[in-house]
Order: structure tokens, then C-alpha cells, then sequence
């Protein structure tokens, strides 16, 4: 799309530079002036330039990215994609295509890339100083170069990576543990283990380590979803052919890299904020209503705030009109005994704690509505996991963390298949089947089915 209105504008200009009148700002006119020939081109030097910047890595994650590296990269795939539409305008003896033009069409679009990704990069730097979106990382070896990576990753956070420990050579070192500036939160034995408990996106090794306990780190690595990196040079033969990528100044060979649909997850993000403020616009006289009556119902504030863990471990506040008494988590102790649910899950029937008032909001979900704030915020997404209490994870299974790797939703794969269901096996599992089986598809009919689960009012 840059390199077409970059095109648009390289015409306007030629032709203004001829003496043809063009209206200002009315596009058709120059649409019209424009040799058909000259169109078909300037779509292929969008596929060129597309297919370049995927060669050169630029659809790639930010995190680790140095600008003036993506500025690099960036002049590199728009001149290599010229001169590839050169070549090829030869070749078809293309002569109706203006050659000033084309000069024109690359320069703009090197501008107006070159502008837009250090715009992005710049709003991505924001977010990975606020903690959003970074990637987590453990060292193999504390030792001198072990301490200078950490060192780098500590002073330049707006890389996008954090440090939550090292992994000791020696299997007779510490399980997870805290408190320490530096910390040995586990060893080469359990490294992967504690990896996934703590949300880890990399794995670096610093320091030489046998070939097969490498391997092994690996293949476990790669069905947790973890990547791993080792420094250049320190293990002959299993990074042949492998990339040499930098995180900052350090270079490091991924061993292992998890694919991932960056792109389906902005779209993913997109259609969260463009339902959500359209859903935000039209119930905002349901929601004023359902304030006033809870507010009238019982004492107590309109809405609940609850600490609740989302991606990665992350802890948010989840918002939902209240519809229990002011004090119902004071009540729940004595409730115990009466749960339905099964494991760590608890739910009743008929909750004494649910106000009238409540009980209705929560047959028709409607008391989920201020959750649409938290998808704005970024805490949550439309459809996902629900998000579980710090207390429910801190008594998780391994695998039960997976649920973890993506925001939680309002709506879920839970929510619409087995909702009364009070096998907390069941509900684990069907989280985890939507993490590993993600699609826009898979969401878009999530919340085609939610729509029937809420208006048959089994919320309750």
C-alpha cells in the first residue's frame, strides 16, 4: 500500500512537471492519466518490495532491534526491490514507463517505510518499557559473559527482553528460587521445566555445554515453545547454517525459533478495539442502567475489581458490575464445603452472596460488559481463556500453564462448549485446545456462539 500511493504521488508530481492541470487532492484525475501499463508495474514493485522485506527480515519481531539497523535493512529491501523492477522493465522492454517516475516511486517509498517503521518501532519501545509485550529470558551460565548479556539486556529495556535469571551448569544447583540481584533460579536438568513456569520466551546458553545436553535442552524447548540461543563459535556443528541475529550488541545463533502469526495477532488486536469501542458506543445507556440498579440494589460500589492473571503471568485488575454482596469474599470461607465445581474451580447454584440484582446480570453475562475497558487496555482480548485468580495459579499443574500464553477473554472456547461443566479437567483442557489451535476463524465462530449462550441466559 506505501509503494502504490508512493507511486500516485511520483505521477502527480511527472505530471504536474509536464503542465498537465490535476485537480488538488482528487486522486481520479491522476488515476485517469495513468498508462495501464504503468499500474500493473507499480503493483509488482509492491510484491517485490514485500517479498524483499521479508528476505531482510523486516517482518520479523522488534524485539532486540536496533533502529539504525532497521533503517538499514529497510533502504537495502526498497533499493534491491528497485532494482529488481528495473531489471524487470528492461527485460519486458517496458519504454512506456517512465524512468522518472520510477526514481520518484523509490524514493518516496524509502521515505514514507522508513517513517512508518520508526513511528512503529518508537510505539513499541513505549510498550516494552511499560512490560508489555517483552520477552522473557533465562541465561545458561553465570559467568563473565553470562553477567554482561544480563548487564545489556538490564540497561537497554527498551529492547523488549527481561532477565528473570540464570540456569547453573550444575544440576546439584538451586530450584527456582529469589531474592538474589542475580539469581540462579534452576539448572541444565530442570532448565526447561522452569522456563515454563515462569513464562519464559528464550533460552540463552553463554557457556560451553555438552553437545548432547544442548540437544536435549532443545528438543524440550521445542515442544514447550521456547527458543534457544547459543553464542557464536561455542558449539561447533550445531549451528551450521544458522542466522547470526543481535540483540543489541550481543550476537547470538538461534537454535530453535516457535513460528509465530504475528500478523493474524494484529488483526486479532484490531478487531478487539474496533468491536469494543462500537460495543462500548451502543451499550453505554445498558450499562448507565445496570449502574443505577446495582447501585440501588445493595451497598456497595457499582463495579468489582478483582486482581486476576493474564498473559504470561501478568497481573491486571478485571472490571465487572458487582453482583454479590459487599462482602462475599469474607462469606466464601464458609462456603467451601458447598462448591459444585471440581479442583480449583468454585462455583454454586444458588450462591447466597448473589444479590437479585446480580443474579440477573450474571443469567444474561451482562455483568461482564465493563470488560470491554480491560480489552481496550490491552489486559484482555474479546475471545480467550478466562482469566484465573492469582490463587488458582499458584496451584497449577506445568501444563496448565500453557492457558497462559494469550490474553484472556471475556468470551472463550470454555464459555460456549462446556460452561455448566464442573470438571476442572475439562475446562483446562478446552483452554488449552483454543491456545493450540488458534485461528481468527476459531475466534470470529467463538463469538458467533456466545451471542446463543447469552441470549438463552445460561450465565447462571
Amino acid at each position: 500500500m506505501t509503494a502504490f500511493v508512493s507511486g500516485l504521488i511520483a505521477f502527480r508530481i511527472r505530471l504536474t512537471a509536464d503542465g498537465v492541470p490535476v485537480t488538488a487532492g482528487h486522486l481520479g484525475d491522476i488515476w485517469t492519466s495513468i498508462p495501464m501499463i504503468s499500474v500493473c508495474y507499480l503493483v509488482l514493485f509492491g510484491v517485490y518490495l514485500v517479498a524483499f522485506g521479508r528476505l531482510y527480515g523486516l517482518y520479523k519481531t522488534t524485539a532486540g532491534r536496533n533502529s539504525l539497523n532497521e533503517q538499514r535493512m529497510t533502504i537495502q529491501a526498497v533499493l534491491t526491490a528497485g532494482l529488481v523492477l528495473c531489471g524487470t522493465l528492461y527485460v519486458m522492454r517496458a519504454y512506456a514507463v517512465s524512468r522518472i517516475v520510477v526514481a520518484l516511486t523509490l524514493v518516496l517509498t524509502m521515505c514514507a517505510v522508513m517513517l512508518r517503521r520508526a513511528v512503529w518501532l518508537r510505539i513499541q519501545q513505549r510498550r516494552f518499557l511499560q512490560g508489555r509485550e517483552v520477552r522473557n529470558v533465562l541465561i545458561v551460565g553465570d559467568g563473565r559473559v553470562g553477567n554482561a548479556l544480563r548487564n545489556h539486556l538490564l540497561s537497554l529495556q527498551s529492547m523488549g527482553f527481561r532477565f528473570l535469571g540464570f540456569v547453573a551448569i550444575d544440576e546439584s544447583a538451586p530450584k527456582p528460587a529469589g531474592g538474589d540481584s542475580s539469581p540462579v533460579v534452576g539448572n541444565l536438568h530442570n532448565c526447561v521445566t522452569v522456563a515454563r513456569s515462569l513464562f519464559v520466551d528464550e533460552i540463552y546458553f553463554t557457556v560451553p555445554v555438552d553437545r548432547e545436553k544442548v540437544l536435549a535442552v532443545v528438543e524440550e524447548a521445542h515442544a514447550n515453545g521456547i527458543d534457544v540461543r547459543v553464542v557464536p563459535d561455542l558449539y561447533d556443528g550445531l549451528a551450521w547454517n544458522a542466522p547470526v541475529e543481535y540483540v543489541g550488541q550481543f550476537p547470538t545463533i538461534p537454535l530453535h525459533r516457535r513460528d509465530f502469526p504475528r500478523g493474524a495477532f494484529v488483526l486479532k488486536r484490531v478487531l478487539d478495539m474496533a468491536v469494543c469501542s462500537v460495543a462500548l458506543l451502543v451499550c453505554a445507556p445498558l450499562m448507565l442502567l445496570i449502574a443505577l440498579m446495582v447501585k440501588v440494589d445493595s451497598k456497595g460500589p457499582v463495579f468489582f475489581r478483582a486482581e486476576r492473571v493474564g498473559r504470561k503471568g501478568r497481573s491486571f485488575t478485571c472490571l465487572k458490575f458487582r453482583t454479590m454482596v459487599d462482602d462475599a469474599d469474607q462469606l466464601r470461607k464458609g462456603l467451601l464445603d458447598r462448591n459444585e465445581r471440581e479442583g480449583l474451580l468454585f462455583k454454586m447454584r444458588k450462591d447466597p452472596r448473589v444479590t437479585p440484582v446480580g443474579y440477573w446480570l450474571r443469567k444474561y453475562s451482562l455483568d461482564e460488559l465493563p470488560q470491554f475497558f480491560n480489552v481496550l487496555a490491552g489486559d484482555m482480548s474479546l475471545v480467550g481463556p478466562r482469566p484465573p485468580l492469582t490463587s488458582e495459579v499458584q496451584q497449577y499443574a506445568l501444563p496448565h500453564l500453557r492457558r497462559l500464553d494469550v490474553l484472556p477473554g471475556i468470551t472463550g472456547l470454555w464459555q460456549v462448549e462446556a460452561r455448566q461443566d464442573p470438571s476442572f479437567d475439562n475446562y483446562i483442557s478446552l483452554d488449552t485446545a483454543y491456545v493450540e489451535n488458534w485461528s481468527l476463524l476459531l475466534d470470529l465462530k467463538i463469538m458467533a456462539r456466545t451471542v446463543g449462550v447469552v441470549v438463552s441466559g445460561t450465565g447462571v
